[in-house]
């Protein structure tokens, strides 16, 4: 069986530590609901993409926005990505391509561009009104490398904020389909193109429909996870390591461990 003794300690074995993880039932009432400091601030990275993409498809129920909408991609959001994209100068994406872009490639530039499209303290309110994510909000767009990104309207203190129990919240909210498209958003999650974290331990026929968040502090995944059997859960991993090769690979021997016991 599966308790916070036995999560705990996955974690020492596999080094990944500090820690804050959660690890919830989603399909019955009986299974684990496991927090382990699950409001500790550990910086969230790309992890922010997806309350940011639920801001913005929320304004997309509300008719402020259209997915076939265009937006031209300019100077002032460019920065380096970890992936090749078609997010250069010039181009006009579609605000459908963008939300995909910046989940699945964790496209930097794309979410520089929803910062600009939804407004960072709209977002702010958005996310924490009217889901819940109480300790979400934007405060600064995402550089992909030095020197960071010119944000003429960041104040110069505020941090982006969105820690792991309000991803494993939004991931049970996706999973329970209480947030608007919330089928596009898990659809979007599952085509997620960095898979070298959590991923690494499923057993065979697992699908997981996930986020990674990288930098030189902290090491991130999580997401929604259904299992061959049936079953799902929202399990969310934030590390306070450096995101190298050696410490992501941490992620799959903890996943291996705690998928034995689901």
């Amino acid at each position: 069986m599966l308790t916070q003794e036995t999560v705990l300690a996955a974690a020492a074995d596999a080094g990944l530590t500090p820690c804050s993880i959660v690890v919830r039932r989603l399909d019955s009432g009986e299974g684990p609901d496991i927090s382990i400091e699950p409001q500790r601030y550990l910086y969230p990275a790309s992890m922010l993409k997806v309350p940011l993409a639920l801001a913005t498809l929320a304004l997309v129920q509300s008719g402020d926005l259209r997915l076939d909408q265009p937006f031209e991609v300019t100077h002032a959001n460019m920065t380096a990505n970890d992936k090749p994209s078609p997010m250069v100068p010039g181009y006009a994406a579609p605000l459908r391509e963008i939300v995909e872009l910046a989940i699945t490639i964790s496209d930097n530039v794309a979410t520089n561009m929803l910062y600009d499209i939804v407004g960072r303290e709209r977002a702010t309110a958005i996310v924490q009104q009217r889901f819940g994510l109480t300790t979400t909000s934007f405060a600064r767009k995402l550089s992909g490398s030095e020197p960071l990104i010119h944000d003429a309207e960041w104040d110069g203190e505020r941090r982006n904020r969105h820690n792991a129990g309000d991803a494993a919240r939004l991931y049970e909210l996706i999973a329970r389909d209480r947030v608007p498209f919330a089928h596009l958003l898990r659809e979007t999650l599952a085509r997620q193109q960095f898979n070298n974290k959590l991923s690494a331990g499923l057993l065979p026929g697992d699908r997981f429909a996930h986020k990674t968040g990288d930098t030189d502090e902290v090491t991130h995944d999580g997401g929604i996870l259904d299992t061959f059997l049936g079953a799902s859960y929202a399990i969310v991993v934030y590390a306070g390591l450096e995101a190298t090769d050696s410490n992501n690979a941490r992620f799959g021997p903890f996943m291996n461990q705690i998928r034995a016991l689901l």
